[in-house]
């Protein structure tokens, strides 16, 4: 059987139709791969093949997403992507899930007409889905066929979030009205999460990554792990449940408190990196007596803060660490500095989580000399 066709590296994935040549998943894999030599050049002779999922799963993955929502005369709603001024509608995205484009063609049938509902963009996190206006408040009538009928296609809650000032920032802390059923969820893995959850794409392959993180941490008692930008705690349950003194930090407040739920024997300290690093200080010359200090890292596509970067190689120095990273740019960049610091990089795995994207995700594992 022929691979599945999939879009060139560098396209978004879409429903208007892409004009550049189709690749195919081996094609997309090695574009990927030679574009991780490109930018980790230095550490290219420890880079393991790419990682992929199975052939199944290229598709009908994707179940966060969010999308720019605009009503016209002549077309109705429409969900999307804006590419200048003008709104590319992909409602039968074939990245997303079925769910996600389910709830898509439903909103296009239920939603009122006309430009008396604000309505910016949909955003869905799993099974919760939140509609944001650019509105102080939308009477909650408008919106009584839509919570009706999402129960019906796996949408677990259904929230309104009025925010004027919606863009860069989709959410501010007020403005939270749940239209339907429950305000959380459990993922494929049994992970509770709210409305903004950050979730991987493709999580029978994240699940892999955390494996061979969790080989190379090698968490257990008299272990002591530092899990940076730790999430809904689907990492700190792991280092837990092998038996290791665990701490986490974590910017965002609902993924802390869900991190709290799904990894309950954790440390959890609320707030950026470089704002807990006193209290990061702290436990870790608390866990001396661990006798191994290691750490767990999964930024953002900005990398690690330079003052982070600081402590973990001057300053806290843990044994190893694994650097799960969505950025080879700024992974590149961090590697470098870890290396002058004495650290040693063994192998570079990267992951395919977003198939028919240009994206890749890596896992870099250091060792200290």
């Amino acid at each position: 059987m022929m691979p599945a066709p999939e879009l060139p590296a560098g396209c978004e994935p879409s429903c208007h139709g892409c004009r550049h040549r189709r690749l195919t998943a081996a094609d997309s894999l090695a574009q990927k791969r030679a574009y991780l030599e490109r930018v980790l050049a230095p550490w290219s002779d420890r880079m393991a093949p790419v990682e992929a999922p199975a052939a199944g799963e290229r598709l009908g993955y994707r179940d966060r997403v969010t999308l720019t929502a605009r009503w016209s005369g002549e077309q109705g709603w429409q969900f999307g992507l804006m590419r200048r001024d003008e709104l590319i509608a992909i409602h039968d995205c074939p990245v997303h899930t079925a769910r996600v484009r389910a709830l898509v063609h439903m909103l296009v049938e239920c939603l009122p007409a006309g430009d008396g509902l604000p309505l910016a963009y949909l955003h869905v996190a799993g099974a919760q889905a939140t509609l944001i206006v650019k509105a102080h408040r939308v009477h909650d009538e408008l919106l009584t066929p839509v919570a009706s009928a999402a129960a019906g296609i796996g949408i677990d809650g259904l929230w309104l979030h009025c925010h004027p000032a919606a863009g860069r920032r989709l959410f501010a802390r007020s403005g939270w009205q749940l239209l339907q059923g429950s305000a959380d969820s459990r993922d494929s893995r049994g992970f509770m999460h709210g409305p903004t959850a950050f979730m991987q794409a493709t999580p029978g392959l994240h699940a892999r990554a955390m494996r061979d993180a969790a080989v190379h941490v090698a968490p257990g008692p008299g272990v002591a792990v530092l899990d940076l930008y730790c999430g809904l705690g689907a990492t700190l349950r792991a280092w837990t449940d092998a038996g290791s003194a665990t701490l986490g930090v974590e910017l965002s407040g609902e993924a802390v408190s869900f991190a709290a739920k799904n990894a309950p024997q954790a440390n959890l300290l609320r707030g950026t990196c470089i704002q807990r690093l006193p209290q990061v200080r702290e436990w870790w010359s608390r866990c001396a007596s661990e006798g191994v200090r290691v750490a767990y890292v999964n930024p953002p596509r900005s990398g690690l803060e330079g003052e982070v970067v600081a402590a973990l190689a001057d300053e806290l120095r843990p044994d190893r660490i694994a650097y799960l990273s969505c950025s080879a740019g700024t992974l590149a960049r961090d590697l470098a500095a870890l290396e002058a610091a004495g650290y040693a990089v063994s192998v570079i795995r990267p992951y395919d989580f977003f198939p028919n994207t240009h994206h890749i995700e890596t896992l870099a594992l250091l060792t200290r000399h």
